[in-house]
């Protein structure tokens, strides 16, 4: 794992800000850094370097490609690069490789097949940038769900890009101004979904996206090598035909190689243990297969509502891995706060942001890399939430919606709608399908959309997918959610905080070949009587007694409500949360978070927006009050 970053026709001095970009991001890559400038100065190119393969020098960024026309910065793992790497020599595209990365790899393979066809070709996480000194291009590409983040705008002129955000923010000249049309959508979800990002002419590059960009005129062409929903919708399409057990041995198959391909490293491999089905499942198959006992790892809580390490021990115990464990007080959670801003470089607000932080910072202290159990809830049906969305959809969809449409704007003009029940009702019964219902369950507060000053309307693909895109309201929902919410959300939580303390983080079940048989699986062997992840279940049953995974589930959760009216905390929030302070920076409505944090504090109404709110403000301070 490492940070990329580069400028391109920078006018003032290239290689010190390229320097104090990569510096900015040290913690991505803290073993080494390197820098490229071009011939004509047009290009500059930083890297740091998290060695995981190849420690020696060999494997060193920016790397040159044999020829010497390709240069590349890279952020991740090619999986499969021994695959690559056998084909190139097979085919004499190369007679020796000088080092056991795969980052050469990787660049010999672009410069012989082409960019979209080696991403097409290969497994993995990354973000990379290639210069092409012939063609005079920079291309940047993202993998193929968004593990690993990829930043890129104009700043001061310049086209510029980076794995972090504030690596952007360094950079001499830097005036974006804030992205406000954005804060409806991040007050919504606690998160700004791709492409958008908190600056005005800054965006991510979307999953499964090649950007090209021409070094003299800045003209940029983009293209999709893959795409979540073909796969979704081809998947639904030709469903598999065999039994539920066929498609656990399938299933499981699928699951070890990946596993097996994402053990290898030069240093050393672990793996997040808590009690649920995924992260069970993820190290029950890496012992399966591994030489030797596995490493696992557990933060618990002294909080019993909260706390799961003592079942993550229990499985940890019978699957026979090495488990460290390590109970975090109320103040070690608390103590995570301030540096959040720092960590994200943009408001998000997911709050298991602070135990993920501290469950890897625990895990680096042993190993360099860590496997985790994310996906499984999105790729084999598994919350709760789409139960009542698959409820609510089955009692309205008969309804056309000329008849609903307006009758959800009679009860929410009506005073039925002083009341909660009947405002989340008259709110859902407007919903257009699934996709839509699946937005509006977050969206039922009419305060959400009053905090901000500024209100755009900007469309995002939880607006933009059509309704009935897929045959099944369940997978509507998935797909929803694979293609925002665990890409904007879950994958930024986990990347920023393991890079916080240069963890590298992997996700088996973000193989390219997991997703593609995910997505052919009938409902009925995902979900049934509300219970999810049947076929995921039916794997780690073999390895776990299912008494022992049966249990209710805590989730990855801190009481936030609680501890924002400790003595501790409370008053950080409401320095944050001062109206003078709000209204002269003139960009939230101090009115309307005035009256949500008395709600809270005088009548126990506590609304997620609140911690959104502080988020954001934290992240505003630390970048324009605070310097």
């Amino acid at each position: 794992m490492c940070g990329i970053a580069g400028l391109i026709r920078y006018k003032k001095d290239a290689k010190e800000n390229i320097q104090k970009m990569n510096d900015r991001m040290i913690h991505r890559g803290p073993d080494a850094d390197g820098v490229f400038i071009s011939q004509d100065g047009k290009v500059a190119l930083g890297h740091r370097r998290l060695s995981i393969l190849d420690l020696s020098q060999n494997g060193a960024q920016p790397m040159v490609s044999h020829s010497g026309r390709l240069v590349m910065v890279y952020n991740g793992e090619i999986y499969n690069n021994k695959v690559l790497k056998d084909r190139l020599v097979r085919e004499g595209k190369v007679t020796e490789f000088r080092s056991t990365s795969d980052t050469e790899v990787l660049l010999e393979a672009i410069e012989h097949y082409g960019i979209k066809e080696t991403l097409t070709l290969s497994k993995g996480m990354f973000g990379i940038a290639v210069y092409d000194k012939e063609k005079n291009t920079v291309t940047l590409a993202r993998d193929r769900v968004g593990e690993k983040p990829l930043y890129y705008g104009i700043v001061d002129g310049a086209f510029a890009f980076a794995s972090d955000i504030g690596c952007l923010r360094v950079v001499d000249g830097f005036d974006n101004e804030i992205n406000t049309d954005v804060l409806d959508i991040y007050f919504t979800e606690g998160y700004i979904p791709a492409p958008y990002s908190i600056y005005k002419g800054i965006s991510k590059l979307e999953a499964g996206t090649i950007l090209t960009v021409d070094v003299d005129s800045f003209e940029t062409k983009t293209e999709s090598y893959w795409s979540m929903k073909e796969v979704a919708h081809k998947g639904q399409s030709n469903l598999f035909t065999g039994s539920r057990e066929e498609a656990a041995i399938e299933l499981e198959r699928l699951l070890k190689e990946s596993i097996k391909d994402q053990m290898v490293a030069d240093v050393p491999v672990g793996a997040f243990l808590s009690a649920g089905i995924d992260s069970s499942t993820i190290v029950a198959l890496m012992q399966s297969i591994a030489p030797g006992k596995v490493r696992s790892f557990t933060i618990g809580m002294e909080d019993k509502e909260y706390n799961e390490a003592h079942i993550a021990a229990e499985i940890a115990k019978h699957l026979g891995t090495t488990h460290t464990e390590q109970y975090i007080t109320e103040k070690d959670a608390k103590n995570v706060i301030p540096s959040l801003a720092r960590m994200f470089g943009e408001p998000f607000a997911d709050s298991s942001q602070i135990p993920t932080y501290l469950v890897s910072k625990m895990t680096r202290q042993h190993v360099t890399v860590s496997l985790s159990g994310d996906a499984g809830d999105e790729l084999f049906c598994g919350y709760t939430s789409y139960d009542s969305i698959s409820r609510i959809w089955g009692k309205m969809h008969n309804i056309p919606y000329w008849i609903r449409k307006p009758a959800s704007s009679i009860v929410l003009h009506s005073p039925l709608a002083k009341k909660e029940i009947y405002r989340i009702k008259g709110t859902l019964l407007g919903a257009k399908g699934p996709c839509d219902l699946h937005r509006m369950e977050h969206e039922t507060d009419p305060l959400t959309k009053e905090i901000a000053l500024t209100h755009s309307g900007l469309p995002y693909k939880y607006t933009q997918l059509a309704n009935d895109f897929m045959s099944e309201v369940n997978h509507e929902c998935m797909l929803m959610d694979m293609l925002v919410y665990h890409p904007d959300d879950i994958l930024v939580k986990v990347d920023r905080t393991a890079m916080a303390v240069s963890l590298e983080t992997r996700v088996p079940m973000l193989d390219r070949d997991v997703v593609e048989f995910a997505w052919s699986l009938p409902i009925d062997y995902l979900r049934k009587d509300g219970v999810g992840k049947l076929v995921l279940r039916d794997v780690l049953y073999k390895y776990v007694p299912r008494e022992m995974m049966e249990r209710p589930k805590k989730g990855f959760a801190i009481p936030i409500e609680k501890w924002l009216l400790d003595p501790e905390l409370r008053p950080w929030a409401e320095d944050l949360l001062d109206k003078d302070k709000i209204r002269a920076q003139g960009i939230l409505d101090a009115d309307v978070v005035e009256g949500m944090w008395r709600d809270f504090t005088e009548r126990g109404i506590y609304r997620i927006q609140i911690w959104y709110i502080l988020m954001f403000q934290q992240w505003y301070e630390a970048e324009y009050e605070r310097k």
